[in-house]
């Protein structure tokens, strides 16, 4: 089955709901009004129950089925928040706060969920009930994480569920996934050198902690290149250096601000490891002292092997089975999405936004021309994995 007919009717009513969002961007928890946008559509779709609150401003849609046999319930989840970059593009529905821009795409995840919502709630076409995930907070606020805190899986009797992101210059009409983990976990750590400030004409006096640093950094990049096996992946970034503020003074302390990412616990152990190494002995051998502060972030999110065949294959049906990568490569980019695979089972895909600036960006806009193949996905995914039984 292609993009579904009723879902291709209301495709300017989707873009019109992504570009409101987009013109009103909200940073992490404080999506305010874009979760009142949500949970008045749903209500105003005739959803059975509508919360909001979940995760601090999660917003929660719960759509029963027409069948009278399962109760099963099915878990779509889309992220709501934007992010603290100013838009450089003159769209029509640029956004009107300075400093904050949609430059991920969740403005198009919501819309395209809200799409499948109103779709869901007219046919009703399943057995079950479908359970609708407005996350906050994915851009660095650990929103999942609060949201699974907070008790969604078990007020909601959720037994699966699902995730979806736009990828740049993925081919519009297309579908990639993996089995395991798809994308990476996300570490940070701070390094702390305390040498002996001096007078920059007498070194010899002094233990310059710039040096130190310099070293700490070249060091750290062994760390993929000779401790991790060149098979696993993993990913050492330094990507802030602050020492000092004359030209003439050698500093007394300096400080490395970097992230760490991994696909697997193991490998994301060791790296930990070799940086607190690393920092203590290179600094001890110039007569310095360092200490890293290591912080935890998000898990890998890895998709579970049933869940994975079972989406790809709804996606297939869309798209046709030449449009789905089954097998593509994990990305390094962290998704808070992890926490709601660690509790349930699910998988996570990415589709395809064509040709566009890339994430994060400035330029970057997502493609109203996809949707439809999203908001169709997650409305199969449902019809599909809660049938309806004679």
């Amino acid at each position: 089955m292609p993009v579904l007919d009723r879902i291709t009717a209301i495709a300017d009513e989707i873009a019109a709901w992504r570009h409101d969002l987009h013109a009103h961007p909200e940073l992490q928890y404080e999506v305010h009004r874009t979760a009142g946008f949500v949970a008045e559509r749903l209500r105003a779709f005739g959803c059975d129950e509508v919360a909001t609150g979940i995760g601090r401003t999660g917003v929660v849609g719960v759509i029963r089925g027409r069948g009278r046999g399962a109760n099963r319930a099915i878990g779509l989840r889309a992220d709501m928040d934007a992010l603290p970059i100013r838009e450089v593009r003159d769209l029509p529905y640029r956004s009107t706060v300075p400093g904050r821009m949609h430059a991920c795409g969740h403005d198009g995840h919501t819309a395209m969920l809200l799409g499948a919502a109103k779709y869901l709630a007219e046919t009703r076409d399943f057995d079950g009930r479908a359970v609708l995930i407005f996350q906050p907070a994915e851009e660095g606020g650990g929103g999942g994480e609060a949201m699974v805190a907070d008790g969604l899986m078990e007020r909601f009797g959720v037994e699966a569920v699902y995730g979806l992101h736009n990828i740049p210059d993925q081919r519009l009409g297309s579908f990639a996934i993996r089995s395991g983990p798809i994308m990476a976990s996300t570490d940070r750590f701070i390094v702390t050198v305390e040498g002996r400030g001096g007078h920059a004409a007498l070194p010899q006096a002094a233990v310059d902690t710039v040096l130190v640093a310099s070293h700490i950094v070249v060091a750290l990049q062994s760390i993929v290149a000779r401790s991790v096996d060149p098979l696993d992946s993993a990913v050492v970034s330094v990507c802030a250096v602050e020492a000092g503020d004359a030209f003439n003074v050698l500093p007394q302390s300096a400080e490395l601000r970097g992230t760490v990412r991994a696909l697997t616990p193991a490998v994301r152990s060791l790296v930990q490891e070799r940086i607190d190494a690393i920092v203590t002995n290179v600094a001890a051998a110039f007569g310095a002292r360092a200490s890293v502060v290591y912080s935890g972030g998000y898990p890998a999110t890895e998709n579970h092997p049933a869940e994975t065949g079972f989406v790809a294959d709804v996606a297939a049906g869309i798209v046709g089975e030449e449009n789905v990568e089954r097998d593509v490569a994990p990305m390094m980019a962290a998704e808070d999405f992890s926490y709601m695979l660690a509790h349930r089972p699910g998988a996570y895909i990415f589709m395809g936004n064509g040709p566009s600036a890339g994430l994060h960006h400035p330029e970057y806009d997502f493609c109203d021309a996809a949707a439809p193949f999203g908001a169709s996905l997650w409305a199969r995914l449902i019809e599909t994995a809660l049938p309806l039984r004679d």
